[in-house]
């Protein structure tokens, strides 16, 4: 029996199973099982390919991150208003198989052109694919939130988003994998259309997903769920402009954008002190990225929706900032190697296993056309913007003669606001929650 046919309230033994990991109903175990196919496989194809744009990069002489993330931004702003036309334009299952299908023939002419370039416009192809990642990353990533929040209802999201985001998780050591051992008997290419593939995978995911979603959603008229959403063009940056809680929601990403570039170019610089060879950096960062990989996982498989349940979303979304401030407090004191790599560690997987899923909910509350369009513009340049800035003013405190400890300070008071922020949120989240649960007994 297909995994979207099964029935709707059948307490299987795979529902058992989940139970004892989550809080999962019978009737959501269809849609969070290709809810987590699908984020699974977005990640798998996205960890395909990092490897090659890290080489390419290095390759091309990618050595200036002001001026990348400046590329990166301007290709997010460009790219969506293309987006906001489909969205506008077209039921919610199409805008995004051809969102995904155009990222798709995107990857498989990168394959085309390193077949076919010579040495010379190799470096050219990898410059462009560099800055091409990074875009492609954010945009299908949003993408799939975008849906899981038109899907799910807030109180879901609070139960449930941890562990699909554990499928993430699991998709960025697969590809990683998959790259590792195949990279030595497989052209750049050829791995390169193993990442097309995926995001076909996940094409057919929306399809199996968008035929639940109905049935699953309690908000009002989620019947109409693959109409299209209309509005206007750049109604998703009005939104994000013009409304204060979009505005917070904004803030947000930016100050977890800018905290993250500034502890990034600490660890950057406090490596690069401790360890003379690259082959030595190489190695231990790639264990800094197991040891952040493997402590996600266990977070979000077992704790992240007992946080959530448990504590709401405003002290679950104040953690991060909370142990931002404590974390960059004690680099300023201790600027050592040990203390700035523990930090980051911490701070990585307290972000993808609770900050990100916590920050989804904010979305559950929103109208269809701003969880699509704002969040689309929010999730992207937003937090491209955040990188640029934290960029250039690690650039000025630096040119400043500002030392670690100093720079640290600073960051730790960016924190401060950034956790008052956080808690802002949580409060205008749950009283939106509320009158959104109202509005649907009132339908119902």
């Amino acid at each position: 029996m297909a995994l979207a046919d099964a029935p709707p309230q059948s307490d299987s033994a795979f529902h058992r199973f989940l139970s004892k990991i989550i809080d999962v109903r019978p009737s959501e175990v269809p849609a969070l099982a290709w809810s987590w196919l699908y984020i699974f496989s977005l990640l798998s194809s996205y960890y395909i390919m990092r490897p090659i744009r890290d080489q390419m990069g290095v390759a091309g002489g990618v050595n200036n991150l002001q001026w990348l993330f400046t590329g990166t931004l301007i290709g997010m702003l460009l790219l969506n208003l293309p987006f906001s036309y489909l969205v506008k334009t077209f039921p919610r299952q199409q805008f995004i198989s051809i969102s995904y299908r155009f990222f798709a023939a995107n990857i498989l002419l990168f394959a085309l052109a390193l077949y076919v370039a010579t040495p010379e416009q190799t470096i050219w192809v990898g410059r462009i694919f560099f800055i091409w990642t990074s875009i492609f990353n954010l945009f299908v990533v949003s993408i799939f939130w975008q849906m899981i929040v038109d899907v799910f209802t807030s109180e879901q999201g609070k139960r449930l988003f941890g562990f699909i985001a554990a499928g993430a998780t699991l998709g960025a050591i697969s590809g990683s994998l998959f790259t590792v051992s195949t990279v030595e008997h497989m052209a750049p290419g050829y791995l390169m259309v193993g990442a097309a593939l995926m995001l076909e995978v996940a094409v057919f995911c929306v399809r199996r997903l968008s035929g639940l979603s109905a049935a699953l959603s309690e908000r009002p008229q989620a019947e109409q769920s693959e109409a299209p959403i209309g509005g206007t063009l750049l109604s998703g940056f009005r939104d994000a402009l013009s409304s204060t809680y979009l505005l917070n929601v904004s803030l947000f990403l930016l100050l977890y954008a800018v905290t993250s570039t500034f502890l990034y170019f600490q660890q950057a610089a406090v490596v690069s002190h401790s360890f003379e060879s690259r082959a030595a950096q190489t190695a231990f960062f790639a264990t800094v990225d197991l040891g952040v990989n493997a402590l996600t996982l266990v977070v979000q498989l077992f704790l992240t929706g007992r946080i959530l349940k448990r504590f709401g979303v405003g002290p679950t979304l104040s953690l991060l900032p909370l142990f931002s401030v404590i974390g960059f407090g004690a680099v300023a004191l201790v600027p050592t190697l040990a203390s700035v790599v523990g930090f980051q560690l911490i701070r990585r997987a307290g972000n993808f296993a609770i900050a990100r899923p916590t920050r989804e909910v904010l979305f559950t509350v929103l109208p269809r056309e701003d969880r699509y369009k704002a969040k689309s513009f929010i999730d992207t340049a937003v937090y491209r913007l955040g990188d640029q800035l934290g960029a250039w003013s690690f650039a000025l405190l630096t040119f400043l003669k500002l030392g670690l400890g100093a720079i640290s300070i600073v960051a730790a008071a960016a924190s401060v606001l950034w956790l008052i922020n956080s808690w802002w949120l949580g409060r205008r989240q749950d009283v939106l929650a509320q009158a959104q649960e109202t509005r649907s007994e009132v339908a119902n």
